[in-house]
């Protein structure tokens, strides 16, 4: 029933791509992505995509800019080759944290990218808990964001249901934290924090109850793990007994894994939309859940014209 399908992928997360292929039903399609001696990203595309409703899926996760590019590149190869419709499926949106201007001669980035990747010739977009919901709107294509609520919920609930307090790490993902927190049945709590400089974040008060409580600290990605480890030293000397954090894209630069591994985190919860490193995989407080289902029911209702409206629950 898929015959007109045809899903490839960049090096970014080729084995999310299999597995989504496998729930699919599909083979994952040929394609070349090297580069050239110079470092630029050199696409071979090795089967026929006339006529097809093509679904490339790319994370742009480290190292972004190759990434990205790798991306721009196979769209437009697909482009050239008369592919009917083209999808980018970006569980990770690279770039999205410069989603407005906070200070003088700053870059929008996230609308740059949404700019690229029209330009390239995508049709749609797919992509999974977008750093801020107004990226959306930088796209004049159609933009499905879905969320890895639900994946999450069904561990927590599982694990986390007794005297749980959820725990947005700034004002900016309260709404999120909220929303989790009811369909979780837990109370609500909020960290406000003063970044002082790129990557860097400074916890200044807590605002809620968290002492004797277990806490959950819920944010859409870890970078440098600066922010939740932070986040979780505050919840401890305020009397938490144990905290978990919970994230949609484990990104983990830098420090980040030295950090974790010196902090008061019992658990991190991620998703596979970015792939781990070698190092991460062996951190034992890193539990990884994946999206494959989510997502390859996203790309099969996007195929069949149906409606999406109830994976955003």
């Amino acid at each position: 029933m898929l015959e007109r399908i045809r899903v490839f992928t960049g090096n970014a997360n080729k084995e999310l791509a299999q597995r989504i292929c496998d729930k699919l039903g599909v083979s994952l399609g040929k394609a070349n992505v090297t580069t050239f001696s110079d470092g630029e990203t050199r696409v071979e595309i090795d089967e026929n995509v006339r006529g097809m409703d093509v679904f490339i899926i790319q994370s742009t996760c480290p190292p972004v800019n190759v990434t990205l590019m790798e991306l721009l590149i196979m769209i437009d190869a697909m482009k050239r080759a008369s592919a009917d419709r083209i999808t980018a499926v970006v569980p990770y949106y690279g770039y999205a944290r410069q989603d407005r201007k906070v200070a003088p001669r700053a870059p929008i980035t996230a609308k740059l990218v949404a700019d690229l990747i029209t330009t390239a010739g995508a049709n749609r977009v797919l992509s999974m808990d977008l750093h801020a919901g107004q990226i959306q709107g930088f796209f004049n294509i159609p933009v499905d964001n879905l969320f890895a609520t639900s994946v999450l919920l069904d561990y927590m609930k599982k694990n986390y249901l007794n005297d749980t307090v959820v725990v947005s790490p700034d004002t900016g993902g309260v709404e999120r934290a909220r929303s989790f927190g009811k369909r979780l049945g837990a109370s609500l709590a909020i960290i406000d924090k003063r970044r002082e400089g790129p990557n860097e974040a400074e916890v200044m008060n807590i605002i809620g109850n968290v002492d004797g409580k277990r806490v959950i600290i819920l944010d859409d990605m870890i970078d440098t793990a600066g922010t939740v480890v932070q986040a979780a030293t505050a919840m401890k000397a305020a009397g938490a007994l144990e905290i978990c954090v919970c994230c949609t894209h484990p990104v983990l630069s830098g420090p980040a894994l030295d950090r974790i591994e010196k902090s008061d985190i019992k658990e991190i919860i991620v998703t596979d939309t970015i792939p781990l490193t070698d190092r991460a995989k062996k951190c034992q407080r890193i539990k990884v859940l994946s999206v494959t289902g989510l997502l390859g029911e996203a790309v099969r209702r996007i195929y069949y014209n149906d409606s999406v409206h109830s994976l955003f629950i």
